[in-house]
């Protein structure tokens, strides 16, 4: 499997991910997350993967999140739900994702991302 990264380029930190896989020579295909937002299988397969919480998939700091009171509704939510949630707006997942064989990674934390090397 290629190496997949998943972003908003209109976000600043996708922006800097995007440039870290580059200086750092990663290949990658990219994915814009509005316009091919990730399918609820995908969304299922990679959070079992990532051994992260769903809840962890979520922009918290997205304006969608925050218009559909998603602090409030999550705790009620069934794991299916929130997958299902997620795979209706690419809004509302937490940017950038990179998806590799060995490691999927939520958001930008430079240190995180100098492991996939």
């Amino acid at each position: 499997m290629k190496n997949l990264f998943i972003w908003y380029p209109k976000c600043s930190t996708c922006q800097k991910a995007k440039k870290f896989l580059e200086d750092n020579s990663l290949a990658f295909e990219e994915r814009h997350i509005v316009e091919e937002t990730p399918s609820k299988e995908e969304l299922a397969i990679w959070i079992k993967q990532s051994g992260l919480e769903t809840k962890k998939f979520f922009n918290t700091s997205g304006l969608k999140y925050k218009e559909l009171n998603l602090k409030e509704k999550l705790p009620t939510l069934t794991d299916e739900e929130k997958i299902e949630l997620l795979a209706s707006n690419g809004m509302l997942i937490k940017r950038p994702l990179f998806i590799s064989n060995q490691k999927i990674l939520v958001g930008f934390k430079e240190k995180e991302w100098r492991e996939i090397k």
